[in-house]
């Protein structure tokens, strides 16, 4: 694997942990709120909030880059299945070029929400307390800014005989035919 490779390799399986932490995280909050509310009739306050603002929102989208990493995107080959593998590489440089442009775009402007959102301090109130969410603003900026990263990777593989060095799934084409 190369150093720019496993770089890459190693935020996308960071940005998963983090994903994964925040479902822990999530189920531990909302049973902590179950257990006060029955026992001693205290709901944590904000729980809906944060679940909604915080621990969703990063639970779906940093781990994006994974998905890309590993291409296992959902997808229907009815049609490129029929089509000789020139034509397949064709068409898979061309729809990993459009993947990249459309993840970019979305990064950027996401990322120009958040900080839109940063500069109004973006909170929800909740009974009588303000829980800031701005910070959560950020986390989908990162998770397709990194699947873009993942998806240019991929498209360079494609387009040109380079290995850069990620690991998973670089070539959906040669492995239908292995030699």
């Amino acid at each position: 694997m190369t150093a720019f490779g496993h770089v890459v390799d190693r935020i996308t399986r960071g940005l998963v942990l983090l994903g994964g932490a925040c479902v822990a995280l999530m189920m531990l909050h909302v049973a902590a709120e179950i257990v006060l509310r029955a026992v001693l009739n205290r709901p944590l306050p904000g729980t809906i909030t944060i679940v909604a603002n915080y621990y969703m929102i990063v639970a779906a989208f940093a781990p994006l880059a994974l998905l890309e990493q590993r291409n296992d995107h959902i997808s229907v080959d009815i049609v490129s299945a029929a089509m000789p593998d020139m034509m397949r590489r064709v068409v898979e440089i061309g729809v990993r070029a459009l993947t990249v442009a459309v993840l970019s775009l979305l990064a950027a402007r996401t990322w120009a929400e958040a900080l839109s959102k940063t500069d109004i301090g973006a909170a929800v109130t909740q009974g009588s307390s303000s829980i800031p969410v701005w910070p959560a603003y950020y986390v989908l900026p990162v998770g397709a800014g990194a699947m873009a990263l993942v998806a240019a990777i991929r498209l360079i593989e494609a387009a040109t005989p380079l290995d850069l060095g990620l690991p998973g799934k670089s070539d959906p084409i040669a492995q239908e035919h292995p030699e």
